[in-house]
């Protein structure tokens, strides 16, 4: 295998995996999303390898500089931020890697919404809170199902993780509000997420878009809304000394 899809991770260059930093270390030819990957993560690239930044460049520019490599005999890593399964514009190169018959590999890697909660130090499924965690975004310039708008969405009150969204914060509220979301339900903005200039921002849904305004947070940031960031919530069953499982007898 030459070719490998890699989630870089949030930001810190630690929180790529194992897997991913090895193939880093060896690659010849590495293509990354320059306007959301962490320069620090090529800090591991080995001398001599060729590092190009996909921010500038088009699709078929992309696919034609993996497909050259390839056949040089190169290794190629095509690095993106996060987990590219979210928002990662990676299917559109997977399917043209695979009209050209060339074979690759993709490497999972930690999603910018799971950094953000570490760095809430917030579980996003409590118990009797909400046990359903939607990733989405509010319509922008890439649309969105009518039936998967945030306004829909947020009938169903479960935590909701908004990715590429905070541009339009005082759009995201009122949806949120139209569909059903009560004006004092907690709400948390997270800029850069696990970046050295990482930054949160706490309050309801009616306070948030001034505070974010004041911090001047305009992108890079994820919100988080919903009772997860601020109610009481029932204890897990898992380590309640009255409930037994597989692995343990209950306690009398």
């Amino acid at each position: 295998m030459q070719v490998f899809i890699v989630g870089a991770g949030p930001g810190d260059p630690e929180l790529i995996t194992v897997k991913g930093q090895r193939l880093l270390k060896k690659a010849d030819v590495i293509i990354y999303a320059g306007s959301l990957v962490n320069p620090a993560i090529l800090n591991v690239a080995k001398a001599g390898a060729e590092i190009f930044n996909s921010a500038s460049m088009t699709l078929p520019e992309v696919i034609e500089k993996i497909e050259e490599a390839v056949q040089n005999g190169k290794i190629v890593v095509r690095l993106h931020t996060g987990d590219h399964a979210i928002y990662g514009a990676i299917q559109e190169q997977m399917d043209e890697l695979k009209k050209r018959k060339i074979a690759f590999e993709v490497v999972p890697g930690v999603s910018s919404f799971l950094a953000t909660a570490a760095a809430l130090r917030q579980e996003y499924t409590l118990p009797d809170i909400s046990q359903t965690v939607i990733v989405t975004r509010n319509e922008g310039r890439t649309p969105v199902p009518e039936r998967e708008s945030l306004r829909s969405l947020a009938a169903h009150h479960a935590t909701m993780c908004i990715f590429l969204s905070v541009h339009m914060l005082s759009d995201v509220v009122k949806e949120l509000l139209a569909g059903g979301y009560e004006p004092e339900t907690p709400i948390a903005i997270v800029h850069k997420a696990s970046w050295p200039e990482q930054k949160i921002v706490r309050a309801t849904l009616e306070t948030i878009a001034d505070k974010v305004k004041e911090e001047q947070i305009t992108r890079t940031a994820m919100i988080v809304v919903g009772w997860c960031l601020g109610a009481d919530y029932s204890l897990s069953r898992l380590y309640a000394p009255e409930f037994s499982h597989m692995f343990r007898q209950a306690s009398k």
